[in-house]
C-alpha cells in the first residue's frame, strides 16, 4: 500500500512510472513551456541551474552534519534506558 503513490496502472497492464519520472517530465514540459514564452529567461535558468547547484552543496552538507549530530545526542541520551532493556515498540 506505501507503493501505490510510486505506481501508475494503464489499462494494457502494469508501468513503472515512478514519482522521480513525472518530476522530470513535468520540469521538462516546464521548461519548454518558459522556452516558448521566453526563451532567454529558459536559456538564463538553464546556465544558472549548475550554479545554484554548486551552491547549495554546502548546506546540504551543513544539514548532514546537523542531522548526525543529533542522531548522535538522541543515542547518548537514550542509551541508559536501552542498557536496562528497554525497545521501542515494533511500528
Amino acid at each position: 500500500m506505501a507503493y501505490l503513490a510510486d505506481w501508475a496502472y494503464a489499462t494494457s497492464g502494469l508501468v513503472c512510472i515512478t514519482v522521480a519520472h513525472m518530476q522530470t517530465l513535468l520540469l521538462l514540459v516546464g521548461w519548454f513551456i518558459l522556452f516558448v514564452l521566453c526563451w532567454p529567461l529558459a536559456f538564463l535558468a538553464l546556465v544558472l541551474w549548475p550554479v545554484v547547484w554548486l551552491l547549495s552543496l554546502p548546506f546540504r552538507l551543513i544539514g548532514i552534519t546537523v542531522g548526525a549530530a543529533f542522531s548522535l545526542l538522541r543515542a547518548l541520551l537514550f542509551l541508559p534506558a536501552r542498557l536496562l532493556g528497554y525497545r521501542p515498540a515494533a511500528a
